[in-house]
């Protein structure tokens, strides 16, 4: 027997009330038929008694308090899930919309899912190569983690996911797949993703959750909680290491903030509710690895920082929940600068237990560490020539500048087509430092430096730097 609801209650924007409801659970999915037959589909977001209200997805359009009949249906949101999700694009409620017809599932699962179990987890350590050298051998993406990239508005966020997702390895692995959710998205930006993946031949190995600017909210706040339990199926039931990108997480925390207000709850900072962090922990803590399951989720959500502010609400949690951020800078992106990956405020907490010997290569941390400290060296100098002038430098200063002006245009630049293995990252970066004297390299063992370090190999870099 199908029960339906006759009428409404209330209807204000994307929300209904109904009362005299019963039997009805929080989260739970309903049906609403319109006067022509046509259904849409909405969400229990709050009970009071006997009064139950509503998100409608489609919006309330052609609705009114007395032609709507809603039936519930007794379960949460649900995604079909299957393999040949691998290769297809689906809306941001999980449906399909490129034209290949619907998925025949093999189970349906609640896309709220949990975070994993800290008891069950098992400690990332392999890292997954995205062919990008700034980010390969300074901020190490590890398998399992976490690690958010903080960008701006403007910037060439868009093309550096696009590049991670044609160009990320793991290893000799060869069950890898590659779940895409773009939230509040324009429609060339989601045909810009589209084509990029179909060019490179990634596109086989993809899920795309397309989520439009103009889709309605409730949509972009399913959206990554389907594209996470699409991982979460592809990795811990059919074994495959997968790569989550969530592009952009500001306009999901502003559908957040725009749906909280709606049902009137009472905002926190910068008008987002209070609940925020919890929100996003929500969804961050449901990657990593589990004991005794061979696949993995791994996370790079990328969010644009408003007004280029690290302490917005949105980047200052995010920072809270996950193992690091990859910076994108401003002053790289204007200078022509791609990527624009700062290496200085970037990090990866995991990094030093996933490089090095038996991972990547043994010199990998001396390098890195050795970078960090020459660059951080290199802001110094310029910071004294922009008083003093260039000219009143010391050759050791001047030696700092040249070789922060060929980390930039030669290790940080590459070209969005380029993919550069871990070894050939590891040689560029040693001839780099032969620009600084020997000296200098404070945070490099004697045998380290004995096998990598050749006296003078930048020299042959020096043409391809720009004057």
């Amino acid at each position: 027997m199908r029960l339906e609801y006759m009428g409404l209650s209330e209807l204000s924007g994307s929300l209904i009330a109904l009362e005299g409801v019963s039997g009805v659970a929080y989260d739970e999915t309903a049906e609403i038929t319109l006067p022509d037959g046509k259904r849409r589909a909405g969400r229990v977001i709050r009970l009071e008694g006997d009064k139950a209200i509503l998100q409608v997805f489609e919006g309330t359009r052609g609705l009114s308090l007395d032609n709507a009949r809603t039936h519930f249906t007794g379960e949460p949101v649900k995604l079909p899930l299957s393999t040949e999700m691998l290769g297809r694009i689906f809306d941001g409620a999980g449906r399909p919309i490129d034209g290949l017809g619907e998925l025949y599932p093999e189970e349906r699962r609640d896309i709220n899912g949990s975070a994993i179990n800290p008891v069950s987890r098992h400690y990332p350590r392999d890292c997954i190569e995205t062919g990008i050298s700034a980010i390969d051998c300074n901020m190490t993406l590890i398998r399992g983690q976490k690690l958010p990239i903080f960008s701006g508005s403007g910037m060439k966020h868009n093309e550096l996911a696009a590049q991670i997702v044609r160009q990320a390895r793991v290893g000799e692995e060869r069950n890898f797949a590659i779940v895409f959710a773009a939230m509040g998205v324009k429609n060339d930006t989601a045909e810009f993703f589209r084509r990029s993946f179909e060019e490179a031949g990634a596109l086989q190995r993809v899920v795309m959750f397309r989520n439009l600017a103009s889709d309605p909210i409730i949509e972009r706040i399913l959206t990554p909680r389907c594209a996470l339990t699409a991982a979460e199926y592809l990795a811990f039931d059919k074994g495959y290491h997968v790569l989550v990108i969530l592009t952009d997480m500001t306009s999901y925390c502003e559908a957040v903030r725009e749906f909280s207000s709606s049902k009137g709850e009472i905002p926190s900072r910068k008008g987002f509710p209070a609940y925020l962090y919890s929100d996003l922990a929500s969804l961050y803590e449901r990657a990593g690895m589990i004991r005794g399951r061979p696949g993995s989720v791994t996370q790079v959500p990328i969010l644009t920082m408003p007004n280029d502010d690290i302490t917005h609400p949105i980047p200052d949690l995010t920072g809270y929940i996950t193992e690091g951020q990859i910076v994108l800078d401003r002053d790289l992106d204007q200078k022509g600068l791609y990527p624009p990956v700062s290496i200085l405020p970037s990090l990866s907490r995991l990094m030093k237990d996933g490089i090095g010997e038996g991972f990547t290569r043994a010199d990998h941390p001396a390098l890195s560490n050795q970078l960090f400290a020459s660059y951080s060296k290199v802001q110094d100098a310029r910071s004294l020539a922009s008083v003093i002038g260039e000219d009143e430098l010391s050759e050791t200063d001047r030696q700092y500048l040249t070789f922060g002006r060929a980390l930039e245009q030669l290790f940080i630049r590459q070209n969005p087509l380029q993919r550069r293995t871990i070894p050939e990252t590891l040689d560029l970066g040693w001839k780099l430092l032969t620009i600084l004297p020997r000296s200098e390299l404070d945070r490099v063992d004697d045998a380290t430096l004995q096998a990598h370090y050749v006296e003078g190999a930048y020299q042959s870099l020096l043409s391809d730097l720009p004057q």
